[in-house]
């Protein structure tokens, strides 16, 4: 298979991330959301939130660590994960993940990690 033929994997793999993932471009402007993201943020647009800036999303002081860690990755392609908060309430660590194209920052997500046990019984699969 040539790259171009894996992207719908791709996509399939982040839409069944239970998970929100919210992908932008360097700019910030919000090119996809998985549709656990379009769940979780259903209240502030859900899809109308595509096409948007990330950083109108956020507080002023937020957008301003927002646009700190995505000139940390553009400043190095080293530079690739930046851990950003924990949820306690929720139970999972949020971080900023970069996205890379042949070393060439092509945009960022938010990456959650979450830190309860699975609630899921093994192997259950229902009819």
């Amino acid at each position: 298979m040539v790259d171009s033929e894996y992207s719908s994997f791709y996509k399939s793999i982040i839409d069944q991330d239970r998970a929100p993932v919210v992908i932008c471009n360097p700019e910030h402007q919000i090119l996809y959301m998985n549709p656990a993201a379009l769940a979780n943020y259903a209240k502030r647009g859900g899809e109308k939130l595509i096409g948007t800036s990330l950083l109108a999303c956020h507080s002023q002081e937020s957008a301003e660590k927002i646009k700190r860690v995505a000139d940390w990755f553009a400043s190095d392609e080293s530079h690739n994960m930046v851990y950003t908060f924990h949820n306690e309430k929720q139970n999972k660590d949020v971080y900023m993940v970069a996205l890379r194209e042949n070393g060439r920052l092509i945009g960022y997500y938010e990456k959650h990690e979450y830190r309860g046990p699975e609630t899921m019984k093994k192997y259950h699969m229902p009819e």
